[in-house]
C-alpha cells in the first residue's frame, strides 16, 4: 500500500503541507490500514479515490479479518487445551512420569511399554522443546518445562502419580526434582539416574526409592567385558531388550506353591516375598508361598516382561 500511495502521491493531498512524500506514504497507509483514518491525507484524484475504494479498503478488510481471525484462532485453541488438560486430569490417576526425554528416559519408556504400560498412562517432562515434540510423535502426554518448578510437577498430576522415573542431564537437577516430588507426592515410587557414585546417599535421602548409576554401570560393563569378554556378552544381552535372555519378574503359579525356587521352569535369581528381595539361596525362601513373586532369567522369545497369561487360573 505504501508502494501504490508513493507512485501515485499527486493523487493524494496532505492538510500540512499539501505534499505526500515518502514519511507520508507510510504514515497513510499506517493509520488507513488499521484505523478509519484520520483525514489529514486525502485522496482528491479521481485515479487516487478508485484505488481507495478498490484496493485499499479490501486490504483493510483483510487486515482485520487476519487480526479478527487470529485472535479468535488463539482463544479458541486455548479453551481446547484447557477442556483438555481437565479431561487429562480427571482420568489420570497412578500414571508414571519420565523427567527427561533424551537416551535414558527413552530407553526407560521403551521397557515400561514393553512390560505392558499403556502409553495414554505415561506423562513426560522435559525443558527441551524437541523432546516435547518426539514424546508427542510418540503419542504420549508431555509438558515442556523444568521439573525442579513445583508448578510443572502439579500440571502433571504428580499428586496421584504412581511413579517417577527421573533422567535428568545433571545430579543436582535430579536431587532438586526428587525433593520436589517426595514433597508433592510422599507415596510415589521414585527411581533416579544418576552420573556419580558418590551422589547416590544424597538421592536416598532426598526420597528416592531406588538410584542407578549410569557412569558406574557403564564402567562395570567395561570392565567385565575386558576381563571376561563372554561375561560381558551376557550381562549386555541381559540388559537388552527383546533378544536372547530377559531378566523379569513374575508371580508364583499355583502349582509352584510349596516347592523350592530350584524346582521352577525358569531360572530364579530372586524371591520377593511381602516387598522384600531375597537371595534363590536364601534359607527365608527355600520353599515358594501364595502371593511370591520372582525374578527370573528366561529366553526372551518365550513370555512376554509382563505377567504370563492364565497365571490366575493355574493358581485356582
Amino acid at each position: 500500500m505504501v508502494l501504490i500511495v508513493v507512485i501515485d502521491r499527486d493523487g493524494y493531498r496532505d492538510s500540512y503541507d499539501g505534499k505526500v512524500g515518502l514519511i507520508d506514504s507510510i504514515y497513510y497507509a499506517t493509520v488507513t490500514l488499521t484505523t478509519t483514518g484520520y483525514g489529514d491525507i486525502t485522496p482528491v484524484s479521481p485515479g487516487a479515490r478508485l484505488v481507495n475504494a478498490f484496493i485499499v479498503t479490501p486490504l483493510r478488510i483483510a487486515f482485520l479479518v487476519v487480526l479478527v481471525g487470529t485472535t479468535l484462532e488463539v482463544l479458541a485453541n486455548e479453551g481446547r487445551r484447557i477442556m483438555r488438560d481437565t479431561r487429562w486430569r480427571k482420568r489420570m490417576k497412578d500414571h508414571t512420569i519420565v523427567v527427561g526425554y533424551g537416551t535414558k528416559g527413552r530407553s526407560a519408556v521403551h521397557t515400561l511399554l514393553s512390560n505392558g504400560v499403556k502409553r495414554d498412562n505415561i506423562v513426560v517432562i522435559d525443558p527441551r522443546a524437541q523432546a516435547i515434540g518426539d514424546a508427542g510423535n510418540d503419542q504420549m502426554a508431555a509438558f515442556h518445562g523444568d521439573a525442579t518448578n513445583r508448578t510443572v510437577l502439579r500440571r502433571a498430576e504428580v499428586v496421584s502419580a504412581r511413579e517417577v522415573i527421573v533422567t535428568t542431564d545433571r545430579d543436582d537437577s535430579a536431587v532438586l526434582v526428587t525433593l520436589a516430588v517426595r514433597q508433592l507426592n510422599p507415596n510415589a515410587h521414585i527411581v533416579v539416574a544418576v552420573r556419580e557414585e558418590d551422589n547416590v546417599p544424597l538421592l536416598r535421602q532426598s526420597g528416592a526409592d531406588a538410584v542407578v548409576t549410569s557412569s558406574e554401570a557403564v564402567g562395570r560393563l567395561l570392565g567385565l567385558s575386558a576381563v571376561s569378554p563372554n561375561l560381558g556378552e551376557v550381562m549386555e544381552d541381559l540388559l537388552t531388550y527383546g533378544e536372547g535372555l530377559e531378566v523379569a519378574e513374575r508371580p508364583v503359579l499355583g502349582r509352584e506353591v510349596g516347592k523350592p525356587p530350584s524346582a521352577v521352569p525358569d531360572r530364579v535369581v530372586s524371591v520377593v516375598r511381602d516387598g522384600k528381595v531375597h537371595r534363590y539361596y536364601d534359607s527365608n525362601v527355600s520353599v515358594l508361598a501364595a502371593g511370591d513373586k520372582l525374578i527370573v532369567v528366561r529366553p526372551a522369545k518365550e513370555t512376554p516382561w509382563a505377567e504370563r497369561p492364565g497365571a490366575d487360573e493355574d493358581e485356582d
